[in-house]
């Protein structure tokens, strides 16, 4: 009987390992596919890249009216396809997206749109942001359907154009026109990542907020002359001052539920004592000032957590070399906290460039969205797989200082958490750079940590 009993042991085990390599294999095959296609706004085909994984799902079952790829233009159709469930409760959105930023060959070492295997990293466009995710969502939904897994709501995956610019995203272009095909209790998306640092895994993020992306424009305005008789008033003299009194402005600290939930749990691993401290401090419902001036000299990162930040990002003046600047212009480009009023940060920098001279215009229309609550019904299940498969690693909340598309699903009233779980080096991030690459024991983590959040998400 024991050895009947340590046989079959064995041959489950055997069998489990089998079918995890054969997820992995999936999972690889699907995430080179979607790398050596290119997928950037300027020559890219984000439609080729859905219909590829379309093509996989249907081929494992999905039935076709399941699976559909759809859009405004024909280069960028977006994937949409449902896991049917028992219906019990809501859907869950499942979401990635498979545009990446430009890329030039003659930057890279290897060629950003050839899916390279070397030093234990996946090389590539997008292998960070976010075609890894894409394939793992895709090639979870996939090993789901072969276990005959039944979970108790549908399961939808989304995978879409235009995250990272361009006229046609493929988020805000479903809700406005699709809205029954993505609607969900709650979405998972990319903006949370796992933190490494000297080779030891730390954090496990969850992205529950962003800061609202706004570009102003500061421009001034001058008669000229010809430049062999200056006088004064100078137009990129004016604009030059107001930036400079600009420079030396920082807007007050604010935290909320994410951010300071943040700083409480990152306390618990610091081996700064004096760090630890400080980010105790600014947790508090009153943050410590000088706490927050501490760590704000410490990492733009922390300061970017704690305030909305606005910064100079590109100037233009003139017309001749020989004449005096008629017009000199400026970008400053804000990142402001969820809750902050765009127009009352036009208000500040009106205030703090002081000087009726420069004026303050919006550049596009800002997008607020509120935080996604932190509902037990997602943080338990993450920070028990965390538990499980990294001893020792917290689950950590966190605000983006960048954008994403779950802004657009909060302001639909689908919250929306990135969950990624592919951890990478803090202090080497490639993501928008050169030699964008992940780590192939990282991908494949992240690829097991997606199968078993589904997992327990789809069942009560």
């Amino acid at each position: 009987m024991r050895r009947a009993a340590v046989l079959l042991l064995a041959l489950t085990t055997a069998a489990l390992s089998a079918q995890t390599g054969e997820n992995d294999r999936l999972a690889r095959e699907i995430f080179k596919e979607l790398i050596e296609i290119n997928t950037t706004d300027s020559a890219g085909d984000n439609t080729k890249a859905a219909e590829a994984v379309a093509a996989r799902l249907k081929a494992a079952g999905f039935p076709e009216a399941d699976v559909s790829v759809l859009g405004p233009h024909p280069r960028k159709g977006n994937l949409v396809a449902r896991y049917r469930g028992t219906g019990a409760r809501r859907p869950i959105l499942l979401l990635a997206h498979l545009d990446v930023v430009e890329a030039k060959r003659e930057d890279w070492s290897v060629d950003p749109f050839t899916f390279t295997e070397k030093d234990g990293f996946f090389y590539g466009r997008g292998t960070t942001d976010d075609k890894a995710m894409a394939a793992s969502l895709a090639a979870n939904l996939i090993r789901l359907k072969r276990e005959g897994f039944t979970p108790d709501r549908d399961l939808i995956l989304a995978l879409t154009a235009d995250e990272e610019g361009g006229s046609f995203n493929g988020v805000d272009w479903l809700l406005k026109h699709h809205r029954a095909l993505i609607d969900a209790a709650f979405g998972i998306n990319e903006g949370g990542s796992g933190q490494i640092k000297e080779g030891k895994y730390l954090t496990n993020e969850v992205q529950a907020s962003e800061k609202v992306y706004q570009d102003f424009r500061l421009e001034t305005k001058n008669p000229g002359g010809h430049s062999s008789r200056p006088v004064k008033d100078n137009a990129i003299y004016r604009l030059a001052a107001g930036l400079s009194r600009l420079s030396a402005f920082e807007f007050p600290v604010q935290l909320n539920e994410v951010t300071r939930g943040y700083f409480t749990r990152m306390a618990s691993f610091q081996t700064d004592a004096k760090i630890a401290a400080d980010m105790k401090a600014v947790a508090q419902p009153a943050p410590d000032p000088q706490a927050a001036r501490r760590l704000a000299a410490s990492s733009p990162y922390y300061n970017a957590l704690m305030r909305t930040t606005c910064v100079a990002t590109m100037l233009s003046a003139g017309h001749a070399t020989n004449a005096l600047p008629q017009t000199a212009t400026a970008n400053v480009n804000c990142r402001i906290l969820p809750g902050e009023s765009p127009a009352a940060v036009r208000q500040k920098l009106v205030d703090v460039l002081a000087d009726t001279a420069i004026a303050v215009t919006f550049v596009d229309e800002a997008k607020p969205s509120s935080p996604s609550p932190l509902t037990p019904e997602l943080m338990q299940p993450i920070e028990a797989i965390t538990r499980a498969m990294w001893p020792g690693v917290v689950v950590v909340p966190t605000m983006s200082t960048g954008a994403t598309d779950g802004l657009y699903l909060r302001n639909a009233g689908i919250p929306t958490y990135g969950v990624a779980a592919m951890f990478g080096d803090m202090d080497d991030v490639r993501a928008h750079g050169q030699d964008e690459r992940i780590g192939v024991k990282q991908f494949f983590e992240g690829v097991e940590f997606h199968y078993r959040l589904i997992k327990m998400l789809g069942q009560n």
